[in-house]
Parts: C-alpha cells; structure tokens; sequence
C-alpha cells in the first residue's frame, strides 16, 4: 500500500498540471469551508451549547402593585402546565420572593425579588440520564404554550425561564445596556428597543429591567385635626400597619415552653382587600378603621387623613455612576450572535427616524434625539460579549502561536519559505475543523455550534500537524544531503516512510477524541480534534509535498548533485 502511494505522490509533484490542481482544490476547499459559516451560516457560533440540567427556574413577574392573588393566579397556570411533564419529579412555588440563591439566581439577582407581584417557580427533574430529552429541549417546547396561556390573564404579565448556564454566568444570552441622563427618555428608548427584541426571530423572554410608572395614594396627617382630636401621629402609624400588614400586640405564657408566645392581630386577608383600585375605594377602607381618643370619643381615620394621588417613585439604575437601564433576551436555541446581527440592523433601520444613529465600536450604537439632543448610548452585554471577548482571546491566541512556530522554524531552518509551508500546513486543518461541524450537525438533533471548545480544538491541532511537516521536512533534507537522492524522489520517499507513524499517531488522536465528541459541553472539542486530524493528514501528505517541490530545496539544503541514488535503495 506504502509503495502505491509513493508512486502516487511521486507521479503528482512531477506533474505541473497534477500540482496545480491539487493546490488550486485546496484554495476551493478553504474558502467554502470559511463560506460555511459567513454568509452561508451553514455552522453556526456560539460561546457554548445548552447544558442538560436536572432543574431550571421560572420566572412570573407581574405589573407593579398586582396583589399575591393575582401572582397566585399566574403561578398556578404556570404549574398547571409543568405538572403535565412526566419528566417532572416535584416543584416549588416562592410566592412574593425568590427561591434560595443557586448559581444562575446569584447572577439573574433572584435574591432582589421580594414584592407581591413577582414569583419563582423551582422545576426538579429526572436524572439526565434517566430521560431522552434533554432539559433544554423541554424548556423550548414548553415555553411558548405557558407564555401563550399564562401571560394574557392580566396585563404586562412576564414570564420567562432560567437555566443554569453551561458556562461563564451572565444576566442573558442578549443584553443592551442603555446609558443616559434623562430617565423619561431612557425609558421611552429602552421599550422601543423592547419591542424590536419582541419580533427578532429567536428570541425570547424579552424584559426591561425596570420599575414601571403606576398610579399611588399618599396618605398625608392632617396635624391641626389630630391635635385637636386628642390623637398623635404614632396612634394613626400603629392602627394603619396593624391593619395591612400586621403587627405584635402582647404575648402569652405557656406551660410547655419557657420563652413567651407573641400574640400577632392583623385583618383577614379578604378584609384587606379593596374593592378597586380608586381613590373612593380606598377611602372605604380607612373610613372602617376608627381611633378612640383621651375622651373616649371613635373617629373615622379618614377625618385625620388626606389621600393625595401621585405617582410611584421608580427604581434608578446606575453602572459605574452612570445613569441606566438594562433590555435583556434571551436565545431560544439559537447562537445569539445571528438574532443580535438582525436586531441591530433593525435599530438602524427604525430609530432612525427620530433620532441620529452612530455606530461605535464593533457593535455599539450611540443615539442623539433629534428633538431635544439628548444622548443615549447602547452598549450590548451578556453572551453575546463573552463570545465576542472569547473568540477574539482565542483567535489572539491562535495568531500568537502562529506567529510563534513560524519564528521558531525560521530560526531552525534559516528559510522564509520552508517555515511558512510549516505554518500553512497546520493552518489547512481549519478545513476539517468547520466541515467536521457541519457533519455532526446533520446527525444531531439540536444545532451543532462552533464554540469556545472546538476553537482550544483547533489550536491544539497546531502543534500536531506542524509536528508532521516538521518531521516530513526533515527527512527530505537527510535523504538529498546525506543520500544524494534527488528533490522529487526524496519527498516521495519522505512521505511514505513517514505516513504510517503519522496514520497511528492520528489514529490515537481520533480514537481518544470520540470520548469527548458526545460531550455536550466539550464536544466542539471533541469534533475539532476528530476532523481536523484528518485535515492535517491529508495536509501533511499530500499538500506539503507539493509545496515543498515547488520551493527551491537545493538552495535551501545547499545541496550538491552526487550520484544519482535508487528511490528504493537510498
């Protein structure tokens, strides 16, 4: 087999037809594989792939000042779906609070939750290695049938789902961080941005990380009438709390225990409630509650008290000082990158009617508002920039050690030439590095992505594939110095004696790589050593040869013709 192939080999690199062909077809097979993944999107990026989980949370959030009721109500239609699952073990419902702090809920600020109107619901389910379908997948398949039922009950209802991250914790897959000085207009920008998020196709769990404006009542003392009434402020504070929230009224002693038991007055629960959500309704209530004075005389808390209407005082959000608000997305199994990319054009396209859009940066956009000037900056966050930081360190990285062997072999060989065939040999397994992806994506039910793993893959292979040419080289230099063979034969020769070492190493490489290719996490790994060792193989074999035909091997082995030597008895 070995002498068919040096045959072969010798055949090709002395053919100028054969050598221009096979040079031409490796330029084609790169630049289709680079084509694979812009603009074809054939393979597609991303930091990681989903995580198959044995929990993930969700979370309801409701208008600002909905009752617990009105949560209830939401969380039960939530339940009443996730109970249907037979994946499903057991859930737990953390109404007006978040649930105990874990990994993604110490970054998606669960511990903040703590009003009527928000919930978070803990979903446990089977081992993932008891069920065929991966957590992520239930997550995508449920999530549009509970937003669709559980969202319309009442208004500017939220409902969104959170899973650990496979990798570095972030707020969301998309997040846009917008900057400015007026909060009117941070707003107004920030929903426009909202809506534009709504209708990009893959994504999903869109929210503005912000208090809503709501109609409030202030109940302000009128002092004169207290005073003369008999009745101080701290009686009207204790009748007011007592009433809605509750409050310690004395203690009873026990028999059984030695510590006193607090005895807690408070209304029942449908006694709290108002009627509407309106000023005579409110009114109503206090009008109920009543203060007894030095005289003994009752008087209706609303003849001490004024109800003034206003409006709530929104929460002000800042980040390094600096006046913001935050949109956040999430991907619904999608790389964030392509949605970002379409949204982004879509701002471009919508805003700029009322308003000047530059761009800054790679990505970021600053915004001035042709009415008034103001300035607003948006500046993008979460996955999206960690795959961005990601890939441009591991792309560093890559160049770096490029640059790297290419030094080294120059300093070795003294040749510009000899050390960029080297370089360009080990560059040549990208090609099976992105076909690999492309292959394990039509076998594999959910995108195969191109992520941070397969990139460390690729890098690794580096060293591999310049070990082969180093090596191949080396051998062609003994053979025409030290053996008089002559430039074809002695890179034929080379080739062959030296494929089989370089088959078993491959073979090592490709057998211990399976173990990780069903890895959901290091697959992209995996793969990249898989299909980009057989790239440098091929590399290695059949396209360094003929690069090293075409370079000029006697000036840069300074070699003198002797006698001819025979190919099979060097």
């Amino acid at each position: 087999m070995f002498q068919k192939f040096e045959n072969f080999l010798l055949t090709v690199i002395k053919s100028s037809t054969k050598r221009k062909l096979i040079l031409f077809g490796t330029l084609i097979a790169f630049i289709l594989s680079v084509l694979m993944i812009a603009p074809s999107k054939m393979v597609l990026a991303k930091m990681l792939p989903g995580k198959n989980n044995d929990t993930f949370n969700i979370y309801t959030s409701l208008a600002n000042g909905s009752s617990i009721e009105q949560t209830k109500q939401v969380t039960d239609c939530v339940v009443g779906f996730i109970q249907r699952e037979k994946e499903v073990l057991d859930t737990e419902v953390f109404l007006g609070m978040g649930a105990p702090l874990d990994f993604a809920g110490l970054i998606k600020g669960s511990h903040f939750k703590n009003s009527e109107n928000e919930a978070e619901i803990v979903v446990n389910l089977t081992k993932k290695h008891d069920r065929e379908e991966p957590s992520y997948f239930m997550v995508q398949r449920i999530r549009p049938m509970i937003v669709q039922s559980c969202e319309n009950i009442y208004p500017n209802t939220n409902i969104s789902f959170v899973e650990p991250p496979a990798g570095p914790p972030v707020l969301a897959a998309i997040v846009a961080e917008i900057y400015g000085s007026d909060s009117e207009g941070l707003r107004k920008l920030s929903t426009k941005i909202a809506d534009i998020f709504r209708n990009t196709s893959g994504l999903v769990d869109v929210d503005i990380m912000q208090d809503d404006i709501y109609d409030t009542f202030e109940i302000r003392v009128n002092s004169v009438k207290a005073a003369k009434s008999g009745i101080n402020v701290k009686q009207l504070n204790d009748i007011i709390y007592l009433a809605f929230e509750g409050m310690q009224i004395a203690v009873k002693n026990s028999d059984l225990y030695n510590d006193q038991i607090p005895i807690f007055l408070t209304l029942s629960t449908e006694t709290k409630k108002f009627s509407n959500k309106d000023k005579r309704a409110i009114e109503m209530k206090l009008s109920s509650l009543k203060l007894m004075n030095p005289s003994g005389m009752m008087i209706p808390l609303t003849e001490l008290v004024t109800l003034v209407a206003k409006k709530s005082n929104p929460m002000i959000m800042s980040k390094n000082l600096h006046k913001m608000t935050n949109v956040v997305a999430e991907t619904d199994m999608v790389s964030q990158v392509y949605p970002l990319m379409q949204a982004r054009d879509t701002i471009l396209e919508s805003l700029s009617e009322h308003y000047d859009i530059r761009k800054t940066g790679l990505f970021n956009l600053e915004f001035k508002e042709k009415q008034n000037n103001e300035i607003y900056q948006l500046k993008w966050d979460g996955e999206m920039e960690v795959t961005l930081d990601t890939f441009v360190e591991l792309g560093a990285a890559f160049i770096a050690a490029l640059i790297l062997i290419f030094l080294l072999m120059v300093v070795y060989y003294k040749s510009y030439t000899l050390s960029g065939i080297i370089l360009l040999g080990s560059f040549l397994s990208i090609i099976g590095v992105i076909v690999g992806h492309w292959i394990m994506d039509l076998f594999t039910h959910d995108t195969f992505f191109l992520t941070a793993t397969s990139l460390i893959g690729f890098i690794a292979l580096i060293g591999i594939s310049s070990r082969n040419s180093l090596l191949l080289i080396d051998f062609t230099k003994s053979l025409m110095c030290d053996k008089g063979m002559y430039k074809a034969e002695a890179i034929a020769y080379a080739a062959t004696t030296r494929a089989k070492p370089i088959f078993l190493t491959a073979a090592a490489i490709i057998l211990a790589s399976t173990l990780l290719a069903g890895d959901a996490v290091f697959g992209g790994l995996g793969v990249a050593l898989i299909f980009g060792t057989v790239a440098a193989v091929i590399a290695s074999l059949i396209v360094v040869p003929v690069l090293l035909y075409n370079a000029d091997l006697e000036r840069h082995f300074d070699f003198h013709d002797k006698e001819k030597v025979s190919i099979y008895e060097p």
